[in-house]
């Protein structure tokens, strides 16, 4: 597992960029570690990637070659959550180093979506097919084995049954109206979900952190890269001017602002946007030396 993307003589969003520029191959382990380039910027991205090439060698090493997926999933689990010891942060759950995965890595700590991460990684090094899912409030992996898929919650290791799903999702349900005659069935909940949009939930975690504790300089640098991942995404675009606008970056601020107010003119809060864009478009500008 060697880095597609050289960082030597490239800024740390750049990298970024050009890891997730394209679909093929999306490279989502390595982007989601080339995350705490933000906190580390010596951070060696490519020895993260070593390392859990490494472990996953070691369990493959053990197995037999004619390991079917079940011995397969049964080695995983063991090694994975008992003997490396990766588990659920639950006495600091809400620590933005729980999406960092070099953290993670480090610590065995994490929270769903990270630790997610690595499973999936070391599944497929021993052959097994494992998708990640993103499940309203809390990120499940999906493995696919002869005799039927299997659905596991990667913060607790265990299994989860169909009963339990649904107990999970009901919540959810009864919030978004999804109940009675509109009542959306689990397996819609169930998808496989493309590698950038598992990024796109990491990175959102970090931005709800982030603007929570009002860290505006780290909010951006988050916000950079939902932008450079989901350059569709104008809500992203928009979100990044309000940040910039926090720093005191008005033209750029403005910039982003007026993109998402050309597409979606309509949008609920485009009044309250288009008074911000006329706030900052009537700010006094600095004098230039």
């Amino acid at each position: 597992m060697t880095s597609r993307w050289a960082p030597a003589s490239t800024s740390a969003f750049e990298y970024f960029a050009a890891l997730v520029a394209e679909d093929d191959h999306f490279p989502l382990l390595e982007a989601a570690a080339a995350v705490g380039l933000d906190d580390d910027p010596v951070l060696d991205v490519e020895a993260v990637l070593a390392e859990v090439e490494a472990l996953a060698e070691r369990l493959k090493q053990r197995l037999p070659q004619d390991a079917g997926a079940v011995q397969r999933l049964r080695a995983l689990n063991r090694y994975f959550f008992k003997e490396l010891g990766f588990s659920g942060n639950v006495n600091d759950y809400y620590a933005a180093e729980n999406s960092l995965i070099h953290r993670v890595l480090s610590t065995r700590r994490g929270i769903p979506i990270s630790l997610a991460l690595l499973y999936m990684e070391m599944a497929q090094h021993i052959g097994l097919k494992a998708h990640g899912v993103s499940f309203p409030g809390h990120f499940l992996v999906k493995l696919r084995l002869p005799a039927g898929e299997v659905v596991m919650d990667p913060f607790t290791g265990r299994s989860l049954s169909r009963e339990a799903l649904e107990e999970r999702l009901e919540p959810f349900r009864q919030r978004q109206g999804l109940v009675g005659d509109f009542e959306a069935p689990l397996g819609l909940f169930l998808q496989s979900t493309e590698p950038r949009y598992i990024l796109a939930r990491l990175l959102g975690n970090l931005k709800a952190l982030y603007r929570e504790r009002q860290d505006w300089p780290r909010l951006l640098a988050i916000q950079e890269r939902l932008v450079a991942l989901l350059p569709e995404a104008w809500e992203e675009r928009r979100d990044r001017g309000l940040v910039l606008a926090e720093l005191g970056l008005d033209e750029p601020a403005e910039s982003d602002l007026s993109a998402y107010l050309a597409q979606r003119p309509d949008a609920a809060d485009a009044p309250l946007l288009r008074a911000r864009v006329d706030a900052l478009r009537s700010s006094p500008r600095p004098l230039l030396h």
